[in-house]
């Protein structure tokens, strides 16, 4: 087979990758074939708030981590992200990104918050209450 542009020949399989998109890396390759984010026992939730932990090395010098781990870390540097937004942001799939951040967490480098569920949210109508009291002092 040859490519049609140049005439040169193609590499058995090649035909089905866009040759601009550059070189393909599969997921398990990423997390070296991991599909659960450790034994730390954390959700990571779309919803789940990752934060840089601020008593953290400052430095990025463990070999451990690879440019995935630090793009993370990149991106959780302005502010906290949800682990949707850091999907997004470093362009990986979002099991992918649990596996990465669970080696990040293992690590002390990222703190994991969830948010309060529906369920223990205050009722709106003692809120409601708190706000009339408020407003009548």
């Amino acid at each position: 087979m040859t490519d049609e542009t140049t005439g040169a020949p193609r590499e058995p399989g090649s035909q089905w990758y866009d040759h601009e998109a550059g070189p393909l890396v599969r997921p398990y390759a990423l997390t070296g074939g991991r599909t659960a984010p450790g034994p730390s026992g954390v959700r990571f939730d779309l919803i789940a708030l990752v934060t840089l932990d601020p008593t953290a090395p400052a430095g990025d010098d463990d070999p451990a981590l690879g440019p995935e781990h630090r793009a993370l870390i990149d991106l959780c540097r302005p502010e906290t992200q949800s682990v949707a937004e850091l999907a997004a942001g470093a362009d990986l799939p979002v099991g992918v990104v649990r596996v990465l951040l669970g080696d990040l967490l293992e690590r002390g480098r990222v703190t994991v918050s969830r948010p309060v569920p529906p369920a223990q949210l205050p009722d709106e109508r003692v809120l409601r209450e708190v706000i009339a009291g408020l407003r009548a002092l």
